[in-house]
């Protein structure tokens, strides 16, 4: 696959805002930039020299700037490796009107450092891996299940030995230089442990319990997760319930090819159970690429009762719902979840994302969507 692939985040032309561009790491942020922005000038805070550079002397930025009678948008790469150069790009912005595109993996360090993030002034951008619309004809369902999503991932034939190397460089790189834990050991394997319970409600004491570590410190854990990007949160739906439903929200790692690793699964085929899991994965990383690229801002949720009956999405309060099931053939106990939340709340729409062929509609008008025609919808504005 030689050809460059668009991806389908919006971001401003050169100079028109400061912003930020936050992502994991390896979803091609950099790449992105550099292909948006060529005239930018740019800062590489990975390059140890520029590193030392402006984490000595920051204002060293404002003089730089000097130069420039008219001076041009500014890319800074890794911006929260010198949380301190937000001070300087804010005095920039504000005092020559100076636009930076400021780009960066993990805010932690920044908000946890009680840094500058320039007062609401500069708007949030993120970018996920790869999503089927940006791939277009080229998309392949079973190779993103197993390969990834994230471009070096996805576009590997052996991906497996890319994703040894970033998982080993996320607990060098992110983990241990931040210091973020002191138990790394013991982070190393609940990373094992997250990824085994992807998809699944969250239990703080069982995985404490499995890591021998305090349910405080899974709790640590999970936010330095969500703070560096590699995973989000689904809450549960428990407004107005009728009977007992499950509360504990469930979390998603940001990329599929990083939970096949860490939960050593091998190649996955359709008909599996952990083929399932994966699919679900996949469903949610397209729901929320497509949330945040087109700025619909959607409250997105899952429901499941005490009994099991579950619906994977909610979307806007049961504006509607959608149940990822990766079977070529759908049956009325794969219905029964939707029917069980239709019986609940006035579901407005209820949606099957599955493997068969073609699609169709139940009597009681639940659609039955192939997961290619579920993207094409999904990607047209046609779910929320």
């Amino acid at each position: 696959m030689s050809k460059v692939i668009k991806r389908a985040i919006n971001l401003p032309l050169a100079g028109k805002e400061t912003f930020f561009l936050w992502g994991p790491r390896q979803t091609g942020k950099t790449t992105l930039l550099r292909s948006l922005y060529p005239e930018a000038m740019w800062i590489d805070l990975l390059k140890s020299e520029e590193f030392r550079k402006y984490m000595e002397r920051p204002q060293i930025l404002r003089e730089e700037l000097g130069f420039y009678s008219s001076p041009p948008f500014v890319v800074v790469d890794e911006v929260q490796k010198v949380p301190a150069l937000l001070d300087e790009v804010h005095q920039l912005h504000e005092s020559r009107g100076i636009r930076f595109a400021l780009c960066g993996s993990s805010a932690r360090k920044v908000r946890r450092g009680h840094a500058n993030l320039l007062g609401g002034r500069a708007i949030r951008y993120e970018l996920q891996g790869f999503v089927s619309n940006e791939l277009g004809l080229d998309w392949d369902l079973i190779r993103m299940i197993n390969h990834g999503y994230f471009p070096r991932f996805y576009l590997s034939e052996h991906p497996a030995k890319l994703i040894n190397s970033y998982v080993s460089d996320y607990l060098k790189e992110e983990i241990a230089a931040e210091g973020l834990v002191r138990n790394l050991p013991a982070f190393s394997e609940f990373l094992s442990i997250a990824a085994l319970s992807d998809s699944e409600p969250v239990n703080y004491s069982t995985i404490a319990r499995e890591c021998g570590v305090s349910s405080q410190s899974v709790k640590a854990y999970y936010q330095i997760l969500e703070d560096t990007l590699l995973g989000r949160w689904l809450p549960a739906y428990t407004k107005r319930a009728k009977r007992r439903v499950v509360q504990a929200p469930k979390f998603y790692l940001s990329d599929i090819g990083v939970v096949n690793f860490l939960a050593r699964r091998g190649h996955l085929e359709p008909g599996s159970e952990l083929f399932g899991k994966a699919f679900e994965n996949w469903c949610f990383h397209e729901l929320t690429s497509y949330n945040l690229y087109a700025e619909r801002y959607a409250r997105l949720s899952y429901w499941r009762l005490s009994n099991g009956r579950e619906v994977d999405f909610i979307v806007n309060g049961m504006q509607a719902g959608l149940e990822a099931k990766a079977s070529r053939k759908i049956t009325s106990d794969h219905l029964r979840g939707l029917r069980a939340a239709r019986s609940d709340y006035p579901l407005k729409r209820a949606v099957i994302i599955c493997l068969e062929q073609k699609p169709r509609k139940t009597e009681d008008d639940i659609e039955i969507i192939p997961a290619d025609l579920f993207s094409r919808m999904l990607w047209a504005g046609e779910f929320f």
